[in-house]
């Protein structure tokens, strides 16, 4: 069995206990990845020492400097895309057309990160003194603690990394336990683009590792991707210590469908939406919201094409849908749609584990589709990331919008029609982060912004421009050469 270590200070080392945890294939239980260090106290206070004495000389180098390196890694990612969505596909089940798009867009942000190194802009402005010169500048923050969710293990955590280390910061890095192995790859692809040790740490580990990372005094920063409730208690221990932090947490994404819409586009959609990544995504089409015109038929070839879609090991070529990422997940998905039952919705498709040959290896759910959800139900409500839809009525489209916004989420959101005035109404009203016009809920570019409102996230943004908002703060300086004591709003008034 393969043994991984974590990357500290440029080095590859052990956990300080010596414990490990293993890494198992959600497509086959008997295929083991390898054993993992299973970090403690000792192993991040390491860590973060690394970072700190790191960022003293990092935060001087020249950002296009530190631009040309996140390109390199960027070149590196793109000779290892095959590679590395074939580890991914292996440890977090999604097929591996979808993780090789995972990796692209790492190479995307790194392309783009490394070129934003070049317009850090700052800003100046007229003073309302005579002789005095205003400006202002980025800088950037200290030592960033990144952590973040399996369900993306390279596009996610390059969308925080790659632009935190671009600004001048360092990093400690913690994947998920359930995508370990992609960490350990990224920090070997950044290592070779000549990051510096001590810049970019990996330490590998459960959750409560990660707690350590957000108590810690020498962490300055926490950048997090995961689900809402653990989001909260990161906001709670962060506004406690005086610590920055961008939360990107849950979503309960809606497509809506009016009667103009080109339908068979809008099944694609939805298909694309509520079952690619088998549900695991927070952008994932969760709820799809149909106008009472079109309510059954729509349904009637939905529920045809969902069918027919190919459940499999992602690493088979011909598979559409992988597994879900582990037992206790597909417990939680088939209880989810039990009380969706129960609360009276109607189960159209799916509602069951998948055990046919194979799929008996593994944790596989049938793509499930329950009709007749109101929003009182579970279902309506709460994220249950994993290949499940629920569909409900709209009996106008001001009813569809408002069914759209009755949730504590607001990251994702789409709406299917032809009606120019619905559009635009659309783009103005549904309250979440991201709306899509005629395409689903998912498919983020990763030059623009990305995040959510309410229970989605804390007001950060991203990918794009937006991103360096987070990782840099600004200083403002006065530059007096009047050759006096000039008092500002009190000898010019």
């Amino acid at each position: 069995m393969e043994i991984f270590k974590n990357y500290i200070n440029g080095q590859w080392v052990p956990a300080k206990s010596g414990q490990t945890f293993k890494n198992i294939s959600p497509a086959n239980h008997d295929d083991i990845i390898g054993e993992f260090p299973l970090s403690g106290q000792e192993d991040v206070n390491e860590a973060v020492k690394s970072a700190r004495t790191a960022f003293r000389k990092w935060r001087l180098v020249p950002a296009p400097k530190r631009g040309d390196m996140i390109r390199i890694a960027g070149d590196i990612f793109n000779r290892r895309k095959k590679e590395l969505g074939r580890i991914m596909t292996r440890e977090m089940g999604k097929p591996t057309f979808e993780t090789e798009g995972d990796v692209q867009e790492a190479i995307d942000t790194a392309y783009y990160a490394a070129s934003e190194t070049r317009r850090l802009f700052g800003k100046t402005a007229p003073s309302e003194m005579p002789n005095k010169l205003n400006l202002s500048f980025r800088l950037p923050i200290g030592v960033c603690g990144i952590i973040t969710a399996w369900n993306f293990p390279v596009a996610v955590p390059s969308w925080k990394i790659l632009p935190a280390i671009a600004a001048g910061n360092t990093v400690i890095y913690k994947p998920s336990k359930e995508a370990p192995h992609s960490g350990v790859v990224f920090a070997e692809i950044l290592e070779e683009a000549g990051i510096p040790p001590g810049v970019f740490n990996v330490l590998l580990g459960k959750g409560s590792m990660g707690n350590m990372l957000v108590e810690h005094p020498g962490i300055d920063l926490i950048g997090f991707t995961g689900s809402t409730d653990i989001g909260f208690k990161i906001g709670e221990i962060c506004g406690r210590t005086n610590k920055k932090c961008s939360l990107e947490m849950g979503g309960k994404n809606p497509q809506v469908v009016m009667p103009s819409a080109d339908l068979d586009m809008a099944i694609e959609g939805v298909l694309w939406g509520a079952f690619g990544t088998t549900g695991q995504r927070c952008t994932a089409t969760s709820r799809l919201i149909i106008h009472k015109d079109i309510y059954d038929n729509f349904i009637n070839m939905l529920s045809e094409k969902a069918s027919k879609l190919k459940l499999g090991d992602g690493l088979k070529e011909d598979t559409q849908i992988g597994p879900v990422i582990h037992e206790e997940a597909l417990k939680s998905i088939d209880n989810y749609v039990k009380i969706a039952i129960k609360e009276g919705g109607r189960l159209v498709i799916g509602g069951e584990r998948a055990n046919e040959g194979d799929l008996a290896k593994g944790s596989f759910y049938k793509p499930t589709i329950i009709a007749d959800i109101t929003k009182e139900m579970t279902i309506f409500r709460e994220e249950i990331f994993g290949p499940v839809l629920a569909v409900s009525k709209a009996d106008s489209f001001e009813h569809g919008i408002e069914l759209a916004n009755s949730v504590n989420f607001g990251l994702s959101s789409s709406i299917y029609t032809n009606d120019v005035i619905e559009s635009c109404i659309a783009m103005r009203d549904i309250e979440a982060g991201i709306t899509y016009i005629n395409s689903p809920t998912i498919g983020a570019e990763a030059h623009m912004p990305f995040g959510g409102v309410k229970g989605t996230g804390n007001g950060h943004r991203e990918g794009g421009w937006t991103v360096f908002d987070i990782f840099t703060e600004w200083k403002t300086v006065y530059i007096d050469y009047s050759g006096k004591l000039q008092r500002a709003q009190i000898d010019n008034y």
